[in-house]
């Protein structure tokens, strides 16, 4: 199953907003309640690209949108990225968030140059812990109360994987050596 990414476009906002739109997702910032709401993020999401601020992408099967995915850079550490993806739930479980993961940890550390990629997610999201143990990140922690939920009016805790540019070498050195 090869998938392609693009950069987004304000075309995706109503596909976005129907995959986002499932109450099966476990996942804590984009709380949009339309297509409209989808829009005005996109837009955003296109200013903060400008800024170098992040680098988001739409995740295509067979030329379909099943989904999306970025990269946002910390402002305060511009050497830490923060990667992301939504996957439409008829792909769940399929290794396209895996490979989604891979894409960005490529465009992360060769081409925007940063040290050290996170990924944060709700502790009931197994799906997205496995994710991350799959593509190589190390569990750093369980944070207490740290991220807001909008929806729920209230804080929620997290956890972190990350995975550091030297981590991600070693396993483009060991993959290079096994596929020889």
């Amino acid at each position: 199953m090869t998938i392609r990414l693009r950069p987004q476009e304000m075309e995706d906002a109503e596909r976005f907003f129907e995959i986002l739109d499932n109450k099966n997702f476990i996942f804590f910032e984009v709380m949009l309640e339309s297509v409209e709401d989808e829009r005005a993020w996109l837009e955003k999401s296109f200013e903060r690209k400008k800024n170098n601020q992040e680098h988001n992408y739409t995740i295509l099967l067979d030329e379909k949108i099943i989904g999306g995915c970025g990269i946002k850079i910390r402002q305060h550490r511009q050497f830490i990225g923060e990667i992301g993806y939504f996957i439409d739930e008829e792909h769940w479980r399929k290794g396209i968030a895996t490979e989604a993961t891979k894409r960005l940890e490529k465009i992360g550390f060769e081409e925007l140059g940063l040290n050290r990629i996170e990924v944060w997610m709700h502790p009931d999201n197994k799906g997205s812990e496995k994710v991350a143990v799959k593509s190589g990140y190390k569990k750093e922690g369980f944070m207490r109360k740290c991220v807001f939920n909008k929806r729920k009016q209230g804080y929620q805790d997290a956890l972190l994987y990350a995975k550091t540019k030297k981590d991600y070498l070693a396993s483009q050195a060991t993959s290079s050596v096994s596929k020889s």
